[in-house]
């Protein structure tokens, strides 16, 4: 087992401080501008000691421990330095609060507090509110998630203050169409890397769609939950809340079968069973063809080329099957329009991954430029993190050319992170 300070090594590299003595003078010529002094220094023999073993290490001064900080984003026990007894970051006496305003922000929508004033709710309303619904989806695959949160987040508040008026099958209609506009929250969420945040409008999306009656909701509300669980890599949890929307699946409508099929393929490709990802996502595939309803919300499976292929490729590289992952993605990257750029970049950084996996790591190398572009232009986390996926398959090759150029390709990602 390495005693070597992989941490601070790898930030180094990604900085682009390729030698120690390149990166102890980036360092000292940083913390001279950031504390105005010019007897701030950093010896080559100091970042060595630094990056060699544990007991040797030390913990840097506080001004060289700021510096630190403010040059490579990171505290120094987050560069492997071991903090002495009593060591709180600067910051911490403010996480309660920026918690505390975060949570607030993320709230604010679904938790308006009544009763409101009563107004005459027109049933036309549902169909202005549905046929935006489209146009947000379309707008995600262009920006990214944080254009959008905003917005969709305050037309959903507008819905839930509509609800509180409306009766009968207009409070109903409204309900459906707000149960769609917090799932695309959640999303977003999601895509912004705010876990938390995402399972919370996941919630009030099932809460929703639970008081709307509408079966082919509720399922795909639970469909929603379980990406989260995906996420958190929790694949019993995932097969859990799929298998629940599909208890009654004589029910529910194609599409809704669908996906619930496709996410409980990638629970089971979570717990490592191959044979259970290709009898989903083989089953999914036979209803492709009877999806004609005219729901406005879950439409990925219309709108993504080769949407299942997608999902069985992903699975494929979460088992390890670099070889039939890789197959797959340069069939469905063929296919992408340049519209969808974001699923794009995701799936450039899954098909660098699996030629990682594969051992050819200048094949990845070249795919993974493309998608670093992408990254740095949408702000997608979900992205982001496919990357920091692709790094981890690299690692064999981090002191090699190719290693330090991908440390310098991903290096924009890793700042606007």
């Amino acid at each position: 087992m390495s005693h070597r300070n992989d941490a601070l090594r790898a930030a180094r590299l990604r900085a682009g401080w390729r030698t120690v003595e390149a990166a102890a003078a980036a360092l000292q010529a940083h913390g001279q501008r950031l504390l105005d002094d010019a007897h701030f220094t950093v010896a080559p023999r100091t970042w060595r000691r630094w990056e060699g073993r544990q007991e040797q290490r030390g913990w840097p001064p506080e001004e060289t421990a700021q510096v630190l900080h403010d040059a490579l984003g990171r505290w120094p026990e987050d560069l492997g330095f071991p903090a002495p007894a009593g060591w709180i970051r600067p910051e911490r006496q403010y996480e309660d609060q920026v918690e505390r305003r975060t949570f607030i922000t993320v709230t604010a929508a679904a938790l308006v507090p009544g009763p409101v004033a009563p107004q005459h709710v027109d049933p036309a309303l549902i169909d202005y509110f549905q046929s935006q619904l489209e146009g947000h989806y379309r707008a995600d695959m262009f920006l990214g998630p944080h254009d959008l949160i905003g917005t969709v987040s305050e037309q959903y508040r507008l819905i839930d203050k509509l609800v509180r008026s409306a009766r009968g099958e207009t409070r109903r209609g409204l309900l459906r169409v707000g149960a769609a506009y917090a799932a695309l929250v959640g999303w977003l969420y999601q895509d912004a890397g705010d876990l938390g945040a995402a399972s919370f409008w996941r919630g009030v999306t099932q809460e929703i769609a639970v008081r709307s009656r509408d079966p082919h909701l509720i399922g795909y509300s639970l469909v929603n939950q379980a990406q989260v669980r995906t996420d958190l890599g929790d694949g019993h949890g995932v097969i859990d809340l799929c298998e629940a929307a599909l208890d009654d699946s004589d029910h529910l409508v194609p599409k809704v079968r669908i996906m619930a099929m496709q996410q409980q393929a990638h629970g089971a490709s979570l717990t490592g069973d191959r044979p259970t990802v290709d009898r989903l996502i083989d089953t999914a595939n036979g209803l492709i063809h009877r999806v004609d309803d005219d729901l406005p919300w879950g439409n990925a499976c219309r709108r993504t080329p080769g949407y299942l292929e997608v999902q069985r490729a992903t699975c494929y590289g979460r088992l390890g099957l670099a070889r039939e992952a890789g197959l797959l993605w340069s069939q469905i990257l063929d296919a992408v329009p340049s519209t969808a750029r974001r699923d794009r970049g995701v799936y450039l950084a899954r098909q660098a991954t699996a030629a990682a996996a594969g051992r050819e790591p200048d094949q990845a190398l070249e795919i993974a430029r493309s998608a670093a572009g992408i990254a740095v232009e949408t702000r997608s986390v979900r992205l982001a993190r496919e990357l920091a996926t692709l790094e981890r398959a690299m690692r064999p090759w981090q002191d090699a050319v190719v290693g330090r150029d991908l440390a310098e390709i991903l290096a924009p990602v890793t700042e606007g992170a």
